[in-house]
């Protein structure tokens, strides 16, 4: 016999848990299916050697960040939350420049004293721009270069967008950086420094708390469970078929990335709209998480500059939240976002380490192979959407042919950048819209 709920939602990040939430307090019956023995999505989190819980990815918020605290505030979570003044830096040219202050980007140097002006000044000049849309034709390099200047592009944005989108860097939108710009620009205190959020316990106490409240209203989530496809009737979808189960719903939600949602919609007959779900682009990530007896340096988030080097970040986790909540140990984390396609990709965790270790080495010589304690290293998939140009035009809509099925995922979060802030932003959205169709239903 077929369950038959109001809602069924493909995957349990932070959009899925969100939506299923206020779906189930207002009444309807929810199944949600993930893949994963655990929810969270990317926002997941793994046990050290001595059961210490800690993300797999690296994970903060920014003291912006309205939604995400809306709800710790709904599930009365808002005294775990704690603010730091972090510290950020970049590596280049053999050298570490902090870059927490406008005092600190005085005495960086590596730019001449009228660039280092023009790079303060950006920030104001990013403000001055209210709609994104007359930005989405041009590339990061369009727009960018000629308002920070030739050298400044050259030293500080250039080598970071090559990193952060590989062989996708020369098409990615103005938008992206724009927003991101806008966004950094609003977390900082009086004196300059970013205020960032964490919570005690990691994000996992989060997700946990959602899980929990998803269940007492009467929802299901079934872990460890793939879904495998749709089947239809006509233009709406009949059922879902699952590693365990057949299961159906009025409404259908997926908040996967778009490549596992095509996969369930394998047997529909719109082969142009199955097409456009594969437009959307999307890099990989490899985290190497390490766990020292030392600490590395004094900076949270410091930028690597330089391409020779395997990662992009590193990322001091224990200078942001306290060493004794670790056991007095030091986390920092590794990342690396790649292409799929890449030969890295597949490369095994040993060899992975020891080139990360070897080049980390030549950062901080002063480490050395005794200050391992533990090491983890994470792959997701779908880690990053490309943001090329006029991404507006080809991204797919939330509300698709498929009468009965809508997608929200980390690739919708535009124009602003994926993050579970706007995971609960668009959780909510989606789950009003569920409520809505139900509703005409009726």
């Amino acid at each position: 016999m077929k369950k038959n709920y109001d809602v069924i939602i493909i995957g349990a990040g932070i959009t899925g848990l969100t939506a299923a939430r206020d779906l189930v307090k207002a009444g309807k019956t929810v199944c949600i299916v993930e893949a994963d023995s655990q929810g969270g999505g990317l926002a997941s989190t793994f046990l050290l050697n001595d059961e210490i819980e800690i993300e797999k990815f690296y994970h903060h918020w920014f003291n912006s960040d309205q939604y995400i605290m809306s709800l710790i505030n709904e599930l009365k979570l808002a005294n775990l939350v704690t603010s730091v003044a972090t510290n950020t830096g970049l590596y280049f040219n053999k050298r570490i420049w902090k870059l927490s202050s406008p005092v600190d980007l005085l005495r960086f140097k590596a730019l001449s004293f009228v660039d280092r002006i023009r790079l303060g000044l950006l920030v104001f000049k990013v403000k001055r721009i209210k709609d994104w849309r007359e930005l989405e034709n041009l590339s990061i390099r369009d727009w960018l270069e000629p308002l920070s200047g030739a050298k400044v592009y050259e030293i500080v944005w250039e080598p970071l967008i090559k990193a952060k989108f590989a062989n996708f860097a020369t098409e990615i939108s103005a938008v992206w950086m724009w927003k991101k710009l806008d966004l950094r620009g609003g977390t900082r205190q009086r004196r300059g420094a970013e205020e960032l959020l964490y919570m005690r316990g990691g994000f996992n106490v989060l997700i946990k708390r959602l899980m929990e409240e998803i269940e007492s209203n009467g929802g299901t989530i079934n872990l460890s469970c793939a879904a495998i496809k749709f089947q239809f009737e006509g233009t709406a979808i009949s059922s879902l078929k699952t590693q365990s189960e057949t299961i159906t719903a009025q409404e259908y939600i997926v908040t996967t990335a778009f490549p596992i949602a095509n996969k369930l919609v394998e047997s529909y007959t719109d082969t142009k709209w199955k097409d456009s779900l594969a437009r959307v682009n999307y890099l990989g990530n490899i985290c190497l998480v390490l766990r020292l007896r030392h600490s590395l340096s004094n900076t949270y988030w410091l930028n690597v500059n330089d391409p020779e080097f395997p990662f992009v970040g590193v990322i001091e986790h224990t200078n942001f939240e306290d060493e004794s909540n670790y056991a007095n140990s030091h986390i920092v984390y590794l990342s690396r976002y790649i292409s799929t396609q890449d030969k890295d990709w597949e490369m095994n965790d040993e060899k992975y380490f020891e080139n990360a270790f070897k080049n980390l080495n030549r950062m901080f010589p002063k480490l050395d192979r005794n200050w391992i304690i533990e090491y983890k290293i994470w792959r997701a998939e779908y880690s990053q959407p490309v943001v090329e140009k006029n991404y507006s035009s080809y991204l797919p809509r939330k509300i698709t042919p498929i009468s009965n099925l809508m997608l929200s995922n980390m690739a919708h979060i535009y124009p602003e950048d994926r993050g579970t802030n706007f995971a609960v932003r668009d959780g909510k959205e989606i789950a009003r819209i569920a409520l809505e169709r139900i509703s005409r239903k009726v």
